[in-house]
């Protein structure tokens, strides 16, 4: 019994994981998606159950099977539809008007065998509820895969109006086909503009993702652009000079004339000075504040939709710790925003016997944030270790992610 119970508990810790490792435009499309597929089950449970017992066996049985299959066909039409709308196939043109043309041959059974069929009202109010039904769920269906608003309303009319055209030659009396007009219209209206809106929906949320991920990739080729142009500032004036005093000892060595040494002597210096320029470059693009860091990924994060606290404050705390520390909470937010679907994230600074202890942790998440030996935090952990520091990061409980890095003050002092 404990075995089983403990096989049972896995699976479900399997099939929740499954959910939780899809990111949030995946949960969208799975519930978009689902859902239509659960209106085809509402369609045959809302009108289909009903035939039985309320009609003679063989035009219930029809009316059952015809309805049965104009729900599959509704599910297959929105899927392929969702399908076209993410860009994963074309347009179900073909799959639309079989859906449309079943729905016809589904409204008109049932308008007919409601007026010439089997007599009663059992038998008129649940063949009517079939010919409804199935023109608005079709009409709702057919809207997923139609992208022109003015389409969309022309179809939704062109419903409405034909459910008028099959109805009233079938023997409908003139208010009933018009009262039948109007339910169609408002209900194929309502579900056409659920099917629109949940199409607007999914496909905000996948561009807001991309929008996020692009900005994330902004940032770091924004910082790769200030140090090239940096560095491109500094080597390119100075080996110009270094080129020129080169050919001027070289054309002066020709003549056996002695500037050339004093040329050469220039060109050196040029050289040490240049050198010492890229080395202040790269301590000025290795070097981060840890205070401007803390703030910039409140920011960026907040600006995510991800609720960002942090606590500590870091004055005080020597430069390279800082320098060290601010790089850790760079690449920290970069993995949030890229790597998780976070609602929650907080960065906690503290000192505590003689070091500094940097904490950040965040929910949502899909997969390790760089891995445990990612090139991110390999980077990272040279940085630390060049202040006798130190970097764990992994789960810290299901679904959370926490990067914890150690600083000893007194290493650090040392260092200074």
């Amino acid at each position: 019994m404990g075995a089983e119970a403990l096989t049972y508990g896995v699976r479900m810790r399997e099939s929740g994981g499954w959910w939780r490792r899809k990111s949030t435009p995946a949960k969208v499309e799975t519930y978009t998606r689902w859902s239509f597929h659960f209106f085809a089950l509402i369609e045959v449970g809302a009108v289909g159950l009903p035939l039985v017992g309320a009609m003679p066996a063989w035009p219930a049985v029809l009316l059952l099977v015809m309805l049965l299959g104009h729900a599959g066909i509704c599910a297959v039409a929105a899927s392929r539809a969702l399908d076209w709308t993410r860009g994963s196939r074309e347009q179900p043109v073909h799959t639309l008007w079989t859906l449309g043309a079943v729905t016809a041959a589904v409204a008109t059974t049932a308008i007919a065998i409601t007026e010439h069929g089997p007599g009663g009202e059992d038998v008129d109010a649940a063949a009517g509820g079939v010919f409804a039904v199935v023109l608005i769920f079709g009409a709702g269906a057919i809207a997923l895969g139609v992208r022109d608003r003015k389409r969309i309303f022309g179809l939704v009319a062109g419903f409405a109006a034909g459910s008028g055209v099959i109805a009233f030659p079938l023997g409908m009396p003139g208010p009933a086909t018009l009262a039948t007009m109007v339910a169609v219209l408002l209900g194929a209206g309502f579900f056409a503009f659920t099917s629109v809106f949940s199409v607007w929906l999914l496909t905000a949320v996948y561009e807001l993702d991309e929008a996020r991920e692009t900005r994330a990739r902004l940032a770091v080729a924004e910082e790769r652009l200030r140090f090239g142009r940096d560095l491109h500032d500094v080597m390119g004036r100075n080996l110009a000079v270094i080129a020129l005093k080169s050919e001027l000892a070289v054309q002066l060595a020709r003549r056996g004339r002695d500037e050339a040494v004093d040329q050469m002597t220039e060109v050196q210096r040029i050289a040490q000075e240049t050198q010492r320029e890229v080395r202040d470059v790269v301590r000025g693009y290795r070097e981060a504040d840890l205070g401007a860091e803390l703030a910039g990924a409140r920011g960026v994060l907040t600006a995510a939709g991800i609720d960002c606290e942090v606590t500590g404050e870091p004055a005080g705390l020597p430069a390279e710790v800082q320098s060290a520390l601010g790089w850790v909470v760079r690449e920290a937010t970069t993995n949030v925003l890229r790597h998780g679907d976070a609602k929650r994230c907080t960065v906690a600074v503290r000192t505590e016997k003689e070091r500094v202890v940097l904490t950040v942790e965040n929910d949502g998440v899909l997969r390790p944030p760089g891995g445990t030996g990612g090139s991110g935090l390999a980077g990272l952990r040279e940085r630390l270790a060049a202040v006798a520091g130190t970097l764990e990061a992994g789960p810290a409980r299901q679904d959370v992610f926490r990067l914890v890095a150690q600083v000893p003050l007194a290493a650090a002092e040392g260092v200074a």
